[in-house]
Protein backbone atom coordinates (compact mmCIF):
# COMPACT_ATOMS: atom_id res chain seq x y z
CA UNK A 1 0.00 0.00 0.00
CA UNK A 2 1.43 3.10 -1.11
CA UNK A 3 0.68 6.97 -0.41
CA UNK A 4 -0.66 9.11 -3.13
CA UNK A 5 1.70 7.34 -5.77
CA UNK A 6 3.14 8.71 -8.75
CA UNK A 7 0.34 7.89 -11.62
CA UNK A 8 4.55 6.57 -13.27
CA UNK A 9 4.26 3.54 -11.29
CA UNK A 10 0.84 2.62 -12.40
CA UNK A 11 2.14 2.91 -16.08
CA UNK A 12 -1.33 2.83 -18.54
CA UNK A 13 -3.31 1.47 -16.09
CA UNK A 14 -4.02 4.78 -14.92
CA UNK A 15 -5.42 7.54 -17.43
CA UNK A 16 -4.72 10.86 -18.05
CA UNK A 17 -7.06 13.14 -16.66
CA UNK A 18 -7.17 11.31 -13.22
CA UNK A 19 -6.72 13.24 -10.11
CA UNK A 20 -4.78 11.67 -6.56
CA UNK A 21 -5.37 13.56 -3.61
CA UNK A 22 -7.84 15.78 -4.31
CA UNK A 23 -7.68 18.43 -1.60
CA UNK A 24 -10.10 18.03 1.33
CA UNK A 25 -10.88 20.49 3.54
CA UNK A 26 -12.68 18.48 5.98
CA UNK A 27 -8.75 16.57 6.32
CA UNK A 28 -5.98 18.47 4.55
CA UNK A 29 -2.84 17.26 4.42
CA UNK A 30 -3.82 13.69 4.67
CA UNK A 31 -2.65 11.85 1.95
CA UNK A 32 -4.90 9.33 0.27
CA UNK A 33 -3.48 5.66 0.08
CA UNK A 34 -3.85 3.83 -2.87
CA UNK A 35 -3.05 -0.11 -3.16
CA UNK A 36 -1.37 -1.65 -6.07
CA UNK A 37 -2.70 -2.32 -9.42
CA UNK A 38 -5.07 0.15 -9.94
CA UNK A 39 -7.28 0.86 -12.59
CA UNK A 40 -8.18 4.32 -12.89
CA UNK A 41 -9.88 5.67 -15.95
CA UNK A 42 -10.25 9.20 -17.41
CA UNK A 43 -12.17 11.64 -15.24
CA UNK A 44 -11.73 9.81 -11.85
CA UNK A 45 -11.12 11.85 -8.47
CA UNK A 46 -9.87 10.70 -5.60
CA UNK A 47 -9.73 12.51 -2.78
CA UNK A 48 -6.72 12.62 0.01
CA UNK A 49 -6.95 10.87 3.48
CA UNK A 50 -9.04 7.67 1.74
CA UNK A 51 -7.55 4.19 2.35
CA UNK A 52 -8.07 2.68 -0.95
CA UNK A 53 -7.11 -1.57 -1.10
CA UNK A 54 -4.89 -3.19 -4.08
CA UNK A 55 -6.85 -4.04 -7.32
CA UNK A 56 -9.18 -1.37 -7.19
CA UNK A 57 -11.08 -0.27 -10.69
CA UNK A 58 -12.59 2.48 -12.05
CA UNK A 59 -15.26 3.83 -14.53
CA UNK A 60 -14.99 7.01 -16.22
CA UNK A 61 -15.80 10.19 -13.53
CA UNK A 62 -15.59 8.25 -10.57
CA UNK A 63 -15.50 10.32 -7.45
CA UNK A 64 -14.09 8.94 -3.77
CA UNK A 65 -14.37 11.30 -1.14
CA UNK A 66 -11.91 11.36 2.03
CA UNK A 67 -12.54 9.48 4.80
CA UNK A 68 -13.60 6.66 3.33
CA UNK A 69 -11.74 2.57 3.57
CA UNK A 70 -12.34 0.35 0.65
CA UNK A 71 -11.31 -2.69 0.41
CA UNK A 72 -9.26 -5.03 -2.06
CA UNK A 73 -10.67 -5.80 -6.05
CA UNK A 74 -13.22 -3.34 -6.06
CA UNK A 75 -14.67 -2.09 -9.00
CA UNK A 76 -16.61 1.34 -9.35
CA UNK A 77 -18.38 2.40 -12.47
CA UNK A 78 -18.94 5.49 -14.78
CA UNK A 79 -20.27 8.54 -12.99
CA UNK A 80 -21.02 7.19 -9.55
CA UNK A 81 -19.68 9.27 -6.40
CA UNK A 82 -18.72 7.95 -2.79
CA UNK A 83 -19.34 10.49 -0.37
CA UNK A 84 -16.77 11.10 2.84
CA UNK A 85 -16.81 8.74 5.48
CA UNK A 86 -18.10 5.83 3.74
CA UNK A 87 -16.90 1.77 4.69
CA UNK A 88 -16.32 -1.06 1.36
CA UNK A 89 -15.63 -4.48 1.71
CA UNK A 90 -13.54 -6.61 -0.39
CA UNK A 91 -14.90 -7.41 -3.65
CA UNK A 92 -17.57 -5.11 -3.67
CA UNK A 93 -19.41 -4.03 -7.52
CA UNK A 94 -20.82 -0.57 -7.87
CA UNK A 95 -22.17 -0.27 -10.71
CA UNK A 96 -22.59 3.38 -13.23
CA UNK A 97 -24.52 6.17 -11.92
CA UNK A 98 -25.13 5.75 -8.09
CA UNK A 99 -24.72 7.65 -5.06
CA UNK A 100 -23.12 6.26 -2.20
CA UNK A 101 -24.19 8.77 1.30
CA UNK A 102 -22.01 9.84 3.82
CA UNK A 103 -21.36 7.41 5.75
CA UNK A 104 -22.58 4.50 4.63
CA UNK A 105 -21.42 0.74 5.19
CA UNK A 106 -21.17 -1.82 2.49
CA UNK A 107 -19.45 -5.48 3.23
CA UNK A 108 -17.61 -8.03 1.05
CA UNK A 109 -19.19 -9.25 -1.97
CA UNK A 110 -21.99 -7.16 -2.11
CA UNK A 111 -23.58 -5.82 -5.52
CA UNK A 112 -25.07 -2.47 -6.49
CA UNK A 113 -26.57 -2.06 -10.14
CA UNK A 114 -27.34 1.00 -12.27
CA UNK A 115 -29.02 3.73 -10.43
CA UNK A 116 -29.00 3.04 -6.91
CA UNK A 117 -29.22 6.05 -4.40
CA UNK A 118 -28.78 6.18 -1.15
CA UNK A 119 -29.63 8.42 1.20
CA UNK A 120 -28.26 9.64 5.29
CA UNK A 121 -30.25 12.51 6.39
CA UNK A 122 -33.88 12.20 7.93
CA UNK A 123 -34.60 15.67 7.89
CA UNK A 124 -32.46 17.70 5.35
CA UNK A 125 -31.66 20.80 6.65
CA UNK A 126 -32.28 20.25 10.02
CA UNK A 127 -28.90 20.51 12.33
CA UNK A 128 -29.91 17.33 14.30
CA UNK A 129 -30.66 15.61 11.73
CA UNK A 130 -27.04 16.80 9.77
CA UNK A 131 -25.25 15.48 13.20
CA UNK A 132 -26.67 12.15 13.61
CA UNK A 133 -27.13 11.41 10.01
CA UNK A 134 -25.86 7.54 8.78
CA UNK A 135 -26.47 6.00 5.45
CA UNK A 136 -27.55 2.35 5.75
CA UNK A 137 -25.85 -0.79 6.22
CA UNK A 138 -25.44 -3.10 3.62
CA UNK A 139 -24.64 -7.08 4.40
CA UNK A 140 -22.11 -9.05 2.90
CA UNK A 141 -23.31 -10.65 -0.90
CA UNK A 142 -26.27 -8.30 -0.38
CA UNK A 143 -27.48 -7.86 -4.05
CA UNK A 144 -29.00 -4.62 -4.91
CA UNK A 145 -31.11 -3.70 -8.20
CA UNK A 146 -31.54 -0.96 -10.78
CA UNK A 147 -32.71 2.18 -9.32
CA UNK A 148 -32.97 0.86 -5.83
CA UNK A 149 -33.65 3.66 -3.33
CA UNK A 150 -32.55 2.67 0.17
CA UNK A 151 -33.19 5.57 3.15
CA UNK A 152 -31.25 6.23 6.34
CA UNK A 153 -30.53 3.67 9.10
CA UNK A 154 -31.97 0.48 6.75
CA UNK A 155 -29.99 -2.35 7.40
CA UNK A 156 -30.17 -4.93 4.66
CA UNK A 157 -29.04 -8.71 5.69
CA UNK A 158 -26.43 -10.97 3.99
CA UNK A 159 -27.41 -12.08 1.17
CA UNK A 160 -30.89 -9.77 0.81
CA UNK A 161 -31.91 -9.62 -3.34
CA UNK A 162 -33.53 -5.66 -3.19
CA UNK A 163 -36.39 -5.39 -6.36
CA UNK A 164 -35.27 -3.06 -9.32
CA UNK A 165 -37.47 0.43 -8.51
CA UNK A 166 -37.94 -0.41 -4.84
CA UNK A 167 -37.91 2.16 -2.03
CA UNK A 168 -36.36 0.47 1.36
CA UNK A 169 -37.31 1.88 4.47
CA UNK A 170 -36.95 -0.58 6.67
CA UNK A 171 -34.59 -2.86 7.43
CA UNK A 172 -34.41 -6.58 5.50
CA UNK A 173 -33.73 -9.68 6.62
CA UNK A 174 -30.50 -11.77 5.52
CA UNK A 175 -31.34 -14.26 2.37
CA UNK A 176 -34.82 -12.28 1.69
CA UNK A 177 -36.47 -11.35 -1.55
CA UNK A 178 -37.66 -7.54 -1.07
CA UNK A 179 -39.41 -5.51 -3.67
CA UNK A 180 -41.90 -2.53 -4.02
CA UNK A 181 -42.10 0.53 -2.46
CA UNK A 182 -41.78 0.40 0.88
CA UNK A 183 -39.76 -2.60 -0.17
CA UNK A 184 -41.12 -6.09 2.14
CA UNK A 185 -39.33 -9.41 2.32
CA UNK A 186 -41.60 -11.32 -0.17
CA UNK A 187 -39.42 -14.87 0.10
CA UNK A 188 -36.28 -16.30 0.91
CA UNK A 189 -33.35 -15.99 -1.85
CA UNK A 190 -33.35 -19.82 -1.88
CA UNK A 191 -36.98 -20.10 -2.71
CA UNK A 192 -36.25 -18.37 -6.02
CA UNK A 193 -36.65 -20.78 -9.20
CA UNK A 194 -33.41 -21.37 -11.17
CA UNK A 195 -32.76 -18.61 -13.82
CA UNK A 196 -32.51 -21.24 -17.02
CA UNK A 197 -36.17 -21.91 -16.10
CA UNK A 198 -37.97 -18.76 -15.82
CA UNK A 199 -35.76 -17.48 -18.75
CA UNK A 200 -37.64 -20.47 -20.67
CA UNK A 201 -40.83 -19.66 -19.18
CA UNK A 202 -41.15 -15.73 -19.82
CA UNK A 203 -39.99 -17.11 -23.54
CA UNK A 204 -42.79 -19.61 -23.72
CA UNK A 205 -44.97 -16.81 -22.48
CA UNK A 206 -43.88 -14.53 -25.08
CA UNK A 207 -43.92 -16.96 -27.80
CA UNK A 208 -40.38 -16.40 -28.18
CA UNK A 209 -37.72 -19.04 -27.70
CA UNK A 210 -34.55 -17.33 -25.63
CA UNK A 211 -31.55 -16.39 -27.47
CA UNK A 212 -28.61 -18.74 -27.26
CA UNK A 213 -24.81 -17.22 -26.68
CA UNK A 214 -24.73 -18.33 -30.34
CA UNK A 215 -27.36 -16.07 -31.65
CA UNK A 216 -26.09 -13.45 -29.57
CA UNK A 217 -22.31 -13.28 -30.74
CA UNK A 218 -24.25 -13.75 -34.80
CA UNK A 219 -26.24 -10.88 -34.07
CA UNK A 220 -29.24 -13.54 -34.47
CA UNK A 221 -32.64 -12.30 -33.33
CA UNK A 222 -34.44 -15.52 -31.67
Amino acid sequence: MSTLPDAGLFGPMIDAGVRLGYPASRRPGQRLQLGAGARLRSGTVLYEASRIGASFETGHSVVVREDCRIGEHVSIWSNTVVDYGCQIGDRVKIHANCYIAQFTVIEDDAFLAPGVTIANDLYPGDEESARLMAGPHIGAGAQIGVNVTILPFVRIGAGAMIGSGSVVTRDIPPGMVAYGNPALPRRRVADLPHIAGRVAAMATASGLRPATPADQRAGIRP
